[in-house]
C-alpha cells in the first residue's frame, strides 16, 4: 500500500474511533446540570402556626411561599417549616436543640418567629425575654444566623405589658445584632380580607404579603447584609428591661 493510501485508511479509522467515542456521552448537556457544586442555600423557619402555615394547604404557606419568591430571585434554596401551632417560646427552647439535629446540615440562616401564643396567654414578657434570648445564644453558639421577626401583644392586656412584651424584639435585635423585622404581620393583622374566619391567622393573600415584604430582608440576611438598628432613645432601654 502506497504511504498516500495507507495515511486516508489511517485517518478515516480515526475518525470512525472519534465517532464512536463521541456517541457514548450526552450532547445535550445544559450548563445548570454541569453547575454540580453549586451551593443550595438551607433555610429554616422556626415557630408557631403563623410559621406551620396553620389552616392551610402546606404549597399556600410561609415557608412554602418564601422557597417559590426566593427560587424566582435566582436563589438555589429549601426552605424547612419547623412551625408548631400552639408553641410558646418555652417550647421553642425546648425543642431547638433535636430540631436542629434533624436537619441535613446547619441551616444558612433561621427565621425566629415565636411571641404570639406567650401574648395570648398573657406569660410574663420576662419569660419570653430569656427565652428568646437563650434560642438566640445557642444558635450564634452554632454559628446559625438569625432573623427575628418581632411580634405584638393584645391591647387588652394592658400597656405596661404590652411596653414590656413589644420591647423584648428590638432590644435582643440590638443585643445580638440580628436581623430584625419589628412586626410578622405588618399590614395583615386586624384585616379581615388577608385573614382566615379565625380572623388571627392569613389567608393565602395575607400569606402572599408576608413573603413579598420579607423575601428580601431574607436575601439581605443570606448576603449578610442587614441593615442596623438605630439605638433606642433615651429611657426606654432600662424600663424595658423591667419585666
Amino acid at each position: 500500500m502506497r504511504p498516500t493510501i495507507r495515511f486516508a485508511a489511517a485517518f478515516a479509522l480515526l475518525l470512525v474511533m472519534l465517532t464512536t467515542l463521541a456517541s457514548g456521552f450526552p450532547t445535550d448537556v445544559k450548563a445548570s446540570d454541569a453547575r454540580t457544586d453549586e451551593r443550595e442555600f438551607l433555610i429554616l423557619g422556626f415557630g408557631d402556626s403563623l410559621m406551620a402555615g396553620y389552616g392551610l394547604p402546606a404549597k399556600d404557606g410561609f415557608t412554602s411561599r418564601l422557597e417559590e419568591a426566593l427560587r424566582r430571585d435566582g436563589y438555589s434554596v429549601r426552605v424547612i417549616n419547623a412551625g408548631v401551632s400552639g408553641e410558646t417560646t418555652s417550647g421553642g427552647r425546648a425543642r431547638l436543640a433535636w430540631t436542629l439535629a434533624g436537619l441535613p446540615r446547619a441551616p444558612d440562616l433561621l427565621i425566629l418567629e415565636l411571641g404570639a401564643n406567650d401574648a395570648i396567654r398573657g406569660i410574663d414578657p420576662a419569660i419570653v425575654r430569656d427565652n428568646l434570648s437563650a434560642i438566640v445564644s445557642e444558635l450564634q453558639k452554632r454559628d446559625i444566623p438569625v432573623l427575628l421577626t418581632g411580634m405584638r401583644a393584645p391591647p387588652s392586656l394592658g400597656p405596661d405589658y404590652v411596653r414590656r412584651f413589644e420591647a423584648i424584639y428590638p432590644d435582643l435585635a440590638r443585643r445580638f445584632r440580628l436581623c430584625f423585622d419589628p412586626f410578622f404581620l405588618v399590614d395583615v393583622a386586624a384585616r379581615p380580607e388577608l385573614n382566615q374566619a379565625d380572623r388571627i391567622h392569613p389567608n393565602r393573600d395575607g400569606v402572599a404579603r408576608i413573603v413579598a415584604r420579607l423575601a428580601p430582608l431574607v436575601e439581605s440576611a443570606l448576603a449578610g447584609r442587614c441593615p442596623a438598628l438605630p439605638s433606642p432613645a433615651v429611657g426606654t432601654a432600662n424600663e424595658s428591661h423591667g419585666g
